[in-house]
């Protein structure tokens, strides 16, 4: 698939088709969100003053614990490039005393979008970059001709200087003048940004403390340090691509693929649409403020960031929950319309365990074939033994909580468990994982209810 077409134009068929690498089953999980990122290429194509009014459909996903809807929602992201943030909601439980500012997750989520442009931009500049400190190098090893410079005692007959400098650019490039040392200018790194506690939590500030009290910290005057050659190119790299860098540009598309693009998925979104019916006061009281605070954002509204002013009009809003001890219908109403999609995601059974072990691209198999092949190790799991880890996690999660796939996390590892110790020190050769080993590591605690609960 190109990468036009991964990020661009996917089809809703397509995106269903990728996720299916990754999740199993929730098939109207994934039509719901490939429905939502067709919409957004549709809009696109647009007149801007149709395309303003059409507002993104947001999803809100209803099924327990382990069963995909954060890995949906992430797997999204990855697919088409959008900025991505996971906000546990609960988080914003007591705004105004311990939780947090509920359009700190917008500012999150717009530093997410501008690393990845940043990252994207020092790609693109990286061959600039390289030529750049090359020939820096290049100058501080051959400086002007009537001062002796590093290049002096490199047994060079005399010669024109520019063949002098190409002869040394050979010898660069080979890597045969990466322990001699040179003097570079090094300049002084500043202070984090400096950090400020409000009564809405921890805010940052688009300012340094060296920047405050310039005079308390000395002078930025840049100092001469004698370093390797191989030391000083990663730092006169870094240094270069900063350079190349136009973070006025690069804050601009990050905001606007923000404002287009961006995907914020509010997990325990239950946990804060508790029934206030017969209460005046208590956690009840916090969950509906924070969902009215959490109103307006997915609405729509403008948010200042230190990189610039934010508009979540087009965001797309992914709640999740489990919604045991809630229901939908328990968040305000306002709350309830910004949701339009509703899906609900099914309970896995022993057949999906069997599938989520060995079908998909990440499956936890092939995770943990991979990591002892390290070791020179080839591990094996049989079939007997893929269905034995899936009707035990069945059996746990129908006697004890219901934690999903989560489950086959805990019993793989507690499977693996001494083959993983064990393997730095055995020969090298293959390992046959079948029924009764894996019954061997984990049935008896498995059975034992009382331990399950503690180890499973």
């Amino acid at each position: 698939m190109s990468s036009k077409t991964s990020r661009d134009d996917l089809t809703p068929k397509q995106i269903v088709a990728e996720l299916d690498k990754y999740i199993i089953g929730q098939t109207k999980a994934k039509k719901s969100v490939a429905i939502a990122l067709r919409n957004r290429f549709r809009r696109k194509q647009l007149p801007e003053e149709i395309a303003e009014d059409i507002i993104p459909k947001n999803i809100l996903m209803i099924g327990p614990t382990g069963v995909g809807k954060t890995e949906i929602a992430r797997r999204l992201s990855r697919l088409t490039g959008s900025p991505f943030i996971k906000v546990e909601a609960s988080k914003f439980t007591e705004v105004g005393y311990v939780g947090r500012d509920v359009e700190s997750m917008i500012r999150d989520l717009t530093r997410i979008a501008v690393n990845m442009v940043k990252a994207e931009k020092m790609k693109e500049n990286e061959r600039k970059a390289r030529e750049n400190t090359e020939e820096r190098i290049l100058d501080l090893l051959l400086p002007p001709t009537n001062v002796r410079g590093p290049a002096a005692d490199l047994n060079l007959e005399k010669e024109a200087p520019s063949q002098t400098r190409e002869k040394i650019r050979t010898q660069l490039r080979e890597g045969r003048l990466d322990e001699k040392k040179i003097e570079v200018s090094v300049k002084p790194t500043n202070f984090a940004p400096l950090e400020v506690f409000s009564s809405s939590g921890v805010e940052e500030i688009g300012i340094t403390i060296s920047e405050m009290l310039p005079n308390m910290f000395g002078s930025k005057k840049a100092k001469m340090r004698r370093m390797k050659v191989k030391d000083a190119h990663e730092y006169l790299l870094k240094e270069e691509q900063k350079k190349l860098l136009n973070m006025e540009l690069v804050a601009k598309i990050a905001i606007r693929r923000v404002e287009q693009m961006g995907i914020v998925f509010l997990d325990e979104i239950d946990k804060i649409s508790g029934n206030d019916v017969g209460r005046s006061s208590g956690p009840s009281v916090s969950r509906e403020g924070v969902q009215r605070d959490l109103l307006p954002i997915i609405e729509g509204t403008t948010v200042n960031t230190k990189y610039g002013m934010v508009k979540t009009d087009h965001i797309l809003f992914i709640g999740a929950g489990a919604f045991h001890m809630a229901k939908p219908s328990d968040m305000i109403p306002e709350l309830q319309g910004r949701f339009p999609i509703r899906v609900e995601l099914d309970s896995l059974n022993r057949t999906e365990f069997e599938k989520i072990l060995t079908l998909p691209k990440n499956a936890l198999t092939k995770q943990y074939q991979a990591l002892l092949e390290t070791e020179g190790l080839e591990v094996q799991f049989t079939p007997d033994a893929i269905k034995e880890v899936a009707k035990i996690a069945e059996q746990l999660n129908s006697t004890s909580e219901n934690i999903g796939a989560r489950r086959l996390h805990t019993i793989m590892e507690k499977t693996m468990e001494e083959i993983s110790f064990e393997a730095s020190d055995l020969d090298q050769g293959r390992v046959k994982i079948d029924a009764r080993y894996v019954n061997e590591k984990v049935k008896d605690i498995a059975d034992d209810t009382d331990l399950s609960k503690y180890i499973l």
